[in-house]
């Protein structure tokens, strides 16, 4: 995981440092002179050569020091602290509807086979699939929000809404925690359609693995004489066919937790939700180098992390990995 991001930060320097746009002309301002932004620049240290920034970058990260974003004039660790926790409330919550519905219905699609509901099941993960989330992000806005006025258009919270103290920066988690349960319930609101778009490519993949899975450990030949033996349907197919369908799943999963930390950057962009995506995003257009590095790098790490617990998890649902650790 160590070289694995310290190559990633090593490309995503370079990029951000190739890229067009001049940071010193955006933090000495428009009104600055030629000679203001060549001050700036050596301060900065821009001068030097992308080698020798990026040593002098490694030696600040190790100390916690993530750089200080052109545009808020704050550390980028503080800012990092701030939108972290709504994007990764968001994912959370995106990722749990996804599971939720995508293990059942890819179950069912196994279960019936060919049938009217697995024809259905898989028009839904087809779409998942084709559908762009900044797509269906807009038209959820359109339609459901605009049109039929059920959801608000975006943001975390109305307005007028008290915000709660922030504990972890999860919306949920704080309200729940100073007991208001009318703010709590309009946090979710304002999620809905957000997750919702975030959580459908997820959705389709965790439909048609599982549901491929199902398919196979179906025609087992345990499965068969679990029948034989007149063991019930439903248990068959949760309690002996899921349990081994289930680890290929559990690794998508892992993947489409990471995707989606990515993917929140069109999400959030749709919904003006507050989180490290519409931060990246406002810095990237704006050529704020050190915040599209420091969120790159965390991103990445998330990613990295819970695909490990992930592979951990295996160790708990399949006895063959227990005995090979």
């Amino acid at each position: 995981m160590v070289v694995m991001l310290i190559g990633l930060m090593a490309i995503v320097f370079a990029i951000s440092n190739i890229a067009p746009g001049d940071p010193a002309r955006l933090a000495a301002g428009p009104d600055a002179t030629n000679e203001m932004v060549e001050a700036l620049r050596i301060e900065r240290g821009l001068d030097r050569p992308i080698y020798v920034r990026f040593g002098i970058y490694l030696s600040n990260l190790a100390s916690g020091d993530l750089g200080t974003s052109l545009l808020t004039r704050r550390p980028v660790l503080a800012d990092i602290a701030r939108y972290f926790p709504a994007t990764f409330e968001l994912v959370l919550f995106s990722i749990g509807i996804a599971i939720v519905l995508g293990v059942p219905l890819g179950m069912l699609g196994a279960v019936f086979h060919n049938r009217f509901a697995d024809h259905s099941i898989r028009f839904v993960a087809v779409s998942g699939v084709a559908l762009p989330m900044f797509w269906l992000g807009l038209m959820l806005q359109w339609y459901l929000a605009l049109k039929l006025d059920l959801f608000p258009l975006g943001g975390r919270l109305g307005i007028m809404t008290p915000r709660p103290e922030a504990i972890t920066g999860m919306l949920t988690v704080d309200t729940l925690l100073a007991g208001d349960f009318k703010t709590f319930r309009e946090a979710i609101w304002y999620m809905v359609l957000p997750a919702t778009a975030l959580s459908l490519p997820a959705l389709a993949s965790i439909i048609r693995v599982n549901r491929a899975e199902m398919l196979e450990t179906l025609n087992k030949d345990y499965i068969l004489n679990a029948r034989a033996q007149g063991i019930g349907p439903f248990r068959v197919v949760a309690a002996y066919a899921l349990k081994n369908a289930i680890l290929p799943t559990l690794a998508m999963i892992g993947l489409r937790f990471g995707w989606m930390l990515g993917g929140t950057v069109l999400v959030e962009g749709v919904f003006d939700y507050p989180g490290v995506g519409l931060y990246a995003t406002k810095a990237a257009v704006s050529s704020d180098f050190d915040p599209i590095i420091a969120v790159t790098l965390v991103l990445g790490a998330s990613f990295m992390l819970v695909n490990l617990l992930i592979d951990l998890t295996y160790a708990l649902l399949d006895p063959r990995v227990r005995s090979q650790i």
